[in-house]
């Protein structure tokens, strides 16, 4: 009997095994099916890091003057807009990888070729291309009668390149490029059939030789501090703003006799490309509130960003032109920021590309608000010699040896005899605990402020202390978790947690 029963089980789970198998083959056959005749949905197929507006924004500006042939319509300009750099972006990443993977889709047969051809040359000889498209300025010539042509004139299209050789970087170039581009509509898209180049003019890569000057001589009467609200450090637009504490912070600072302080934006926090129109909203209410208390504003930007690479330029591109386009005329602000402490990448991600990254960013930054001054925010002395040219004024940070101020600050003068130089950040924890044995207290963190603020005092040095509260929350992404290095970070204010002047809160008067 119960044999039998275990045979009627066995030929059961046989049987419900071949349905489930047979089900799994029907539902992979339609969705096949199914795919193929609603059309693919080629991102998806490539892959193509989420969505084009995460991953590559280039300017379109779009001369809409009046084409051959067929009147073309808002909705279609868009699916060629879409097509057309999605083609861009495709080779790109071709170049970039020497993988001809998503070419297929953008390109027709005939075009192909040259690309195919241009992938597997520079794979043979170990070159790597990372290149993106910065601009471009298209306009319809000609639209088909059956909608299925259309001929495009790019004209002045902004590009940086980067060739390696075996992972060693030989140029990096900017140019400027004429494009004449046929375009085709298949299976519902548009795939580019010529590219061809009309002229190109090399442009070498120089940034403007004018520094933006209207604000540049404030520069050296800087007297301030790195703020943050003491209830939301490194959050100041968080959940917790509030502007009636701010603006009580203000007051504060100006009855110390300071009239800058210096802020941060961070880049993933504001939305990176697509900039959250609440986050804009507290910024101009953190300005509004600074121009209220005659307060000056460094505007530090890319807080807690860490790509540099070329195919992120175009995002990163359209974080700081929002920014810097809205606020451009904003009276409280004294000089933009690019980057805090940039040379810490160095090591990680390679100095060419974060130097090369940051040249951009101070052309476009001038290019977008000509009145207010660039700087960068070195961890050091010794790296504030980089890009020093291109900047309207030096900014760096000072965390060393206090007896050896003096003479880095004078060094670095000898370096840059024609800038103003900025001491942008500076200080000393007064934490004393096990994880420093006890060597820390207010009476020596007081001692070093008085020394430092009398060669400040006596070099007419502009700065920026660190910082005006002692916290009691520092978010692991500051410090780490490691408690030797996240304790001191809670006591570098001039104000402890209880709201008190710490000791050498009168040295910076």
């Amino acid at each position: 009997m119960s044999k039998r029963i275990n045979r009627n089980i066995y030929r059961s789970l046989l049987i419900l095994s071949f349905l489930g198998i047979n089900g799994l083959i029907l539902f992979g056959l339609s969705t096949t099916l199914s795919y193929l005749n609603s059309g693919a949905d080629r991102s998806s197929m490539l892959h193509l890091e989420a969505n084009l507006d995460e991953s590559y924004l280039p300017k379109m500006n779009w001369d809409r003057a009046k084409n051959l042939g067929r009147p073309i319509g808002d909705q279609t300009l868009m699916e060629i807009e879409k097509d057309y750099l999605s083609a861009w972006h495709v080779r790109n990443m071709a170049y970039k990888s020497n993988d001809p993977f998503g070419i297929h889709d953008y390109y027709t047969d005939s075009a192909r070729v040259k690309l195919f051809d241009i992938i597997n040359l520079n794979k043979a000889n170990d070159i790597e291309l990372n290149t993106t498209t910065l601009a471009h300025n298209p306009k319809i010539e000609f639209y088909s009668t059956d909608g299925t042509l259309v001929v495009i004139s790019d004209n002045n299209v902004t590009s940086y390149e980067e060739i390696y050789k075996a992972d060693k970087l030989l140029v990096k170039q900017r140019d400027t490029t004429n494009y004449q581009i046929m375009m085709l509509l298949e299976d519902g898209f548009w795939r580019i059939r010529h590219l061809e180049i009309n002229s190109k003019e090399l442009e070498t890569v120089q940034l403007e030789t004018q520094d933006s000057i209207n604000r540049v001589e404030d520069i050296n009467s800087i007297k301030g501090v790195n703020y943050y609200p003491k209830d939301s450090p490194w959050d100041m637009f968080g959940k917790k703003f509030n502007d009636s504490i701010i603006d009580a912070d203000y007051k504060l600072i100006k009855s110390m006799g300071l009239n800058t302080i210096r802020i941060f934006i961070q880049y993933e926090d504001f939305g990176k490309a697509n900039v959250l129109k609440e986050k804009l909203d507290k910024l101009k209410v953190a300005l509004d509130l600074a121009q209220e208390n005659n307060i000056n504003v460094i505007v530090t930007l890319f807080d807690f960003y860490g790509n540099y690479d070329v195919s992120d330029w175009t995002i990163t591109d359209r974080h700081a032109e929002q920014i810097v386009t809205i606020f451009k005329d904003h009276k409280a602000i004294i000089a933009w920021d690019i980057k805090n402490e940039p040379d810490l990448d160095f090591d990680s991600r390679g100095k060419e590309m974060i130097l090369a990254w940051l040249e951009n960013m101070i052309l476009n930054i001038k290019n977008w608000d000509k009145n207010h001054p660039v700087t960068i925010g070195w961890s050091s002395p010794q790296a504030a010699i980089n890009l020093s040219k291109e900047v309207d004024f030096v900014s760096f940070h000072y965390y060393q040896d206090l007896n050896a101020f003096e003479y880095a600050m004078d060094n670095l003068k000898l370096e840059i005899p024609n800038k103003p130089i900025v001491l942008q950040e500076y200080g000393i924890s007064s934490y004393s605990g096990i994880w420093n044995l006890y060597k820390g207290s207010e009476k020596k963190q007081a001692a070093y402020y008085e020394q430092i603020q009398k060669v400040i005092k006596e070099k007419n040095i502009p700065y920026v202390f660190w910082t005006l509260f002692d916290f009691e929350e520092v978010p692991v992404d500051v410090a780490g978790r490691l408690p030797w290095r996240t304790k001191k970070q809670h006591y570098f204010g001039c104000i402890d947690k209880k709201g008190n002047k710490k000791a050498y809160f009168k040295h910076l008067k």
